[in-house]
Order: C-alpha cells, then sequence, then structure tokens
C-alpha cells in the first residue's frame, strides 16, 4: 500500500503540523559549522579560519548535489525508514563535529550534512504544500521560517559558545535530532510513498563530479586571500581540479540516457534572467565580511554582540514574508515586489555608506538590518519563484542543484572573496595615503605610535567605504535592469474581437478560467518536489 502523507492515520492533524514545525526549526537551521561561533571553533581547534569558511560552503553543495536524485530516494525507501535514519545519522555527524579538532573532519561532515538534509526537507514539502495549496504563498511562508531560524540559530551558537563552549550547541542539535528520530518511529507510518523505483539509475560517477568541481571552487574562495590567488600552486591546482571535474560533468551528462544533471532549462528566457538576478543578490549578500569587520574590527564588538545583529533583520523578514503571501494570493505581477526587494537592499548599501564612522551608534543598525533582512527574504521568495515559473517538472529537478549552488554558494563566495581582496588592497593605499600625516607636522614622530590604532582603523573605514560605494553604482544599474525587464508580460497586446452569439463568449470565459485553473494546480505539483 502507499500513503502520500508522512505520518499515520490516527495521528491527529494539529499533531502532524507541530511534528513537521519541529523539524523544519531543527533540520533547516542544521550545518557543519554556524557563522556565529566560527571564532570560537578557530581559537578551540586552533585551525585556521579558512577551514570553516570551507565548511560553510560544502553544507551548500551537498545540498545542490543531493537535489536532482531526492524525488527518486523519496520513492525507493519507506518514508519511516528513511526519515529515522537520516535524523540519526544527522545527530552523529553533530557528535562527530562536537568532539574532534581536526578542521577537515568539519568540511566532510558538512557536505554530508548538507546532502542528508535536503532528503529529510523534501519530505516535508508536500505536506505543506497541500496545506497552503499555491506555490508563491507557500515560498512565502517556507522561506520566512527558514531565514528566520537561521538568523535564531546564528546567536544561539554564538551565545552558547561563549556561555559554556563551542562544542555544547553541537551536542544539543545531536541530541535534538536523536529525539525527533525516536518520535518520528513512534508517530510514522511504515509505507512507501509510491510505486518502489530502483536506485541503479542514479549515476553516482556524475555526483562526485559534481562534489569535486564545486568543492574545489570552494577551496578557491576560502584560501585564496590567505595563500595570495595566483601566486599560490595550491590555488592554481585547485582552479584547474574544478574547471576539469566541471568539464568532465558536462561531457558524461550529454552522453548518458538518464543524465544527472539537465541543461536545458538555462535556454529558458526566465531562467537566465533569473540567474542574473541571484548573481547580483549574491553581490548584496557578500557585504556581510564588510560589517563583520565593521562591527568587530572598528567598533570592537564583541561576538554574541556581533551575532545580535542577524536577529535584527528578523521583522524584516517577517514583513518581506507577510508581503509575499498577499502578493502571491492577489496574483500580483512579480515586478514591483522584485524592485522592492533590490530597493531595500540598496537602501542597507547606502546607510551602511554614511554610517561607517568610529562614532557609530548601536541605535543606528536597526534600519539598515531591517532593510538587508527585507531584502534578503523578498529576493528569496520572488526571484527563486520567477526562474523556476512554467518548468517542468522532471527539468527543474534534474537542474536545481546547479541553481541552488548558483544562489547560495557560487554568487555569494564569488563577491565575498572580491571583497575580501579589495578591501586589504584598499586599506594598504588608504595608509599609504594617511602617511602624508606623519611628516612631523601634522603627527610628531614620538605620537606615531600612539595614532598607529586610529590610523588603521580609519583605513579600514576607508576601504569599507571604497568598496560600499562601487556596489552602490552597481545597484543603480541592478534596479534600473529590474524596472526595464518584461518578467514574462507580453510587450505588445492586440485587441480581439469575441463573437458574443449565442452565448459564446460566456462558453470562452469559462474555458479560460478551466484552463488557468489547470495549469495553476500542475504548477503546484511542481512546487513541492523542488
Amino acid at each position: 500500500m502507499y500513503n502520500k502523507g508522512l505520518y499515520s492515520d490516527w495521528v491527529p492533524k494539529p499533531v502532524q503540523l507541530l511534528l513537521i514545525v519541529l523539524l523544519l526549526a531543527v533540520v533547516m537551521p542544521l550545518g557543519g559549522v554556524y557563522t556565529g561561533n566560527i571564532s570560537y571553533l578557530v581559537s578551540g581547534t586552533g585551525a585556521m579560519t579558512e577551514y570553516f569558511m570551507w565548511a560553510n560552503y560544502a553544507t551548500t553543495i551537498g545540498m545542490g548535489a543531493c537535489m536532482p536524485i531526492v524525488l527518486r530516494m523519496k520513492m525507493r525507501f519507506k518514508v519511516r525508514d528513511k526519515m529515522v535514519t537520516l535524523l540519526v545519522l544527522l545527530g552523529l555527524l553533530s557528535y562527530i563535529n562536537a568532539t574532534t579538532l581536526q578542521p577537515m573532519i568539519f568540511v566532510f561532515s558538512s557536505l554530508l550534512i548538507g546532502f542528508m538534509k535536503m532528503m529529510v526537507t523534501i519530505e516535508l514539502f508536500l505536506p505543506l504544500m497541500m496545506m497552503i495549496g499555491n506555490r508563491g504563498m507557500f515560498y512565502g511562508v517556507f522561506y520566512t521560517f527558514v531565514l528566520v531560524m537561521n538568523q535564531v540559530a546564528v546567536y544561539y551558537s554564538a551565545e552558547f559558545a561563549l556561555l559554556y563552549n563551542w562544542q555544547q550547541f553541537y551536542i544539543l542539535t545531536s541530541v535534538l535530532c536523536f529525539i525527533l528520530g525516536l518520535i518520528h518511529w513512534i508517530f510514522m507510518h511504515d509505507k512507501y510513498f509510491a510505486l518502489k523505483v530502483p536506485l541503479h539509475y542514479i549515476d553516482w560517477l556524475s555526483i562526485i563530479l559534481f562534489i569535486s568541481a564545486f568543492m574545489f571552487s570552494a577551496y578557491v574562495y576560502s584560501f585564496g586571500r590567505q595563500q595570495d590567488w595566483l601566486n599560490s600552486k595550491n590555488i592554481i591546482s585547485a582552479s584547474i581540479a574544478a574547471f576539469v571535474s566541471f568539464a568532465l560533468l558536462t561531457i558524461r551528462q550529454l552522453t548518458l540516457k538518464r543524465p544527472y544533471l539537465s541543461f536545458k532549462i538555462f535556454t529558458r528566457n526566465n531562467v537566465l534572467h533569473g540567474l542574473f538576478m541571484l548573481f547580483w543578490l549574491g553581490m548584496f549578500l557578500g557585504t556581510a565580511t564588510l560589517q563583520n569587520t565593521f562591527a568587530v574590527g572598528v567598533l570592537g564588538y564583541d561576538l554574541l554582540t556581533n551575532a545580535w545583529l542577524s536577529m535584527l533583520m528578523i521583522p524584516g523578514i517577517i514583513v518581506a514574508g507577510a508581503i509575499a503571501i498577499f502578493w502571491f494570493k492577489k496574483e500580483k505581477p512579480l515586478k514591483m515586489y522584485i524592485f522592492s526587494g533590490f530597493s531595500a537592499m540598496m537602501g542597507y548599501v547606502i546607510i551602511m555608506y554614511f554610517s561607517m564612522v568610529l562614532e557609530f551608534n548601536y541605535d543606528n543598525w536597526y534600519l539598515p538590518m531591517f532593510l538587508k533582512g527585507y531584502g534578503m527574504c523578498s529576493l528569496f521568495i520572488s526571484v527563486w519563484f520567477y526562474t523556476l515559473d512554467k518548468l517542468e517538472m522532471n527539468d527543474m529537478l534534474a537542474a536545481i542543484g546547479l541553481v541552488l549552488v548558483w544562489r547560495t554558494f557560487l554568487a555569494v563566495g564569488i563577491f565575498s572573496a572580491i571583497y575580501s581582496w579589495f578591501q586589504y588592497h584598499f586599506q594598504v593605499i588608504a595608509i599609504g595615503d594617511l602617511a602624508v600625516y606623519m611628516d612631523g607636522m601634522t603627527v610628531s614622530p614620538q605620537n606615531v605610535a600612539a595614532n598607529m590604532k586610529a590610523i588603521q582603523l580609519n583605513a579600514i573605514i576607508i576601504a569599507s567605504k571604497k568598496i560600499f560605494g562601487y556596489i552602490i553604482l552597481a545597484g543603480f544599474g541592478v534596479l534600473l535592469y529590474v524596472i526595464t525587464h518584461h518578467f514574462g508580460a507580453k510587450r505588445f497586446k492586440y485587441f480581439r474581437f469575441v463573437r458574443v452569439l449565442g452565448g459564446k463568449s460566456v462558453i470562452a470565459r469559462r474555458r479560460l478560467r478551466e484552463r488557468k485553473k489547470l495549469l495553476e494546480e500542475i504548477k503546484d505539483a511542481a512546487g513541492p518536489a523542488m
């Protein structure tokens, strides 16, 4: 027998919803590392920060690698067996992270956590989608909840590390995974979702090539500045390995009968424009490195205070989600909603540009972080919806891994690496410019040492303001692009005369309504598979 639900029939619907929410709250923020406690990991393990940046990227790569096969894995195993096994394995990986001091273990465990996490979350899409019924509204609810939980996880990982030590948060997540596994062994049904399908059609070599290509790329992004980019043999070798792996992956997909990835959707107009917008979203999200440098390096915030800044984004995230639900319910065009998201990001960047001074007050963070939260959530929802709109389910699943990695890893990683390099470069130039004041007139040789810290801080501010200035200039170009893009609307409309004799206009309108309803049902059915 088959059962498309998650839980046994005797479990009340409110209890089922509560269990789904608990799963989302624990599994979605789960990762090998958390940005809130990376500094504590560095001090506790003695490893370089770059290893944990690499591990952070690995979680996203693991999710992208799993995406093309999640539907086949969903139909191969019984729901209870798969969910309980995955939750136990996630708990074990978190426990391994809590007890190790080797940074490479964090990298590999993060990759596995991302891979397994995607198998768990795909099980939650169908029941949530059935309850909400509209793909756009589903994105509004889902992304709002996930982004809020991610900010909460960032803060509490820092708080646990400060009050106890960095291992305790991993132990907590491990225990929560074990408890959820036990609960779902009791409440879940022991049936298949649909017709059982074999696993031997999965091309595991393609998965290895996919992981290899992007893990080598993540190594380049993480260690590039530390090893001076192309002056390092390791960086050159990793770049070549990433290129060769992706080339072999592409060639293999063109020769397989059942390819792991499909490149057909990248000829679609909305997919190309969506990827373009996701790339510029990465430009705005990459400013997190600049913000952390300013907050910790210049203003002197402790790590817990810096982590609290992520919590200030939650009101903006909630507002963006509420507007998204209203927007999709009324079936309004996406253009102005996407424009509002990029405008909010521009507002955040402009405020940060003018606020970068040594006298910056903590109360001044509320507005820019609200705008950043609104912009991030609204663009995650709207641009993702537009990119995957009107795609066939098979094509969408076969390419969604690449789109996911592009959005969360490649775009953000590229700009983060660029900002890190330019910040160092501009800082050196700024110190050279400030050296004109050390000529014995403005600052005497005896006072140079006393003023060195102020000179260094001002150099950091000058470098950050330069980068924010260039982001503002590029951001105006992005706003111009968004306001002039058609977003699928017809550019030219022709008047048609409808015959009204014999009630044919009524029949025509009825057919249009039925066709629209059918298309919506097909579109909604594709959403959960994503």
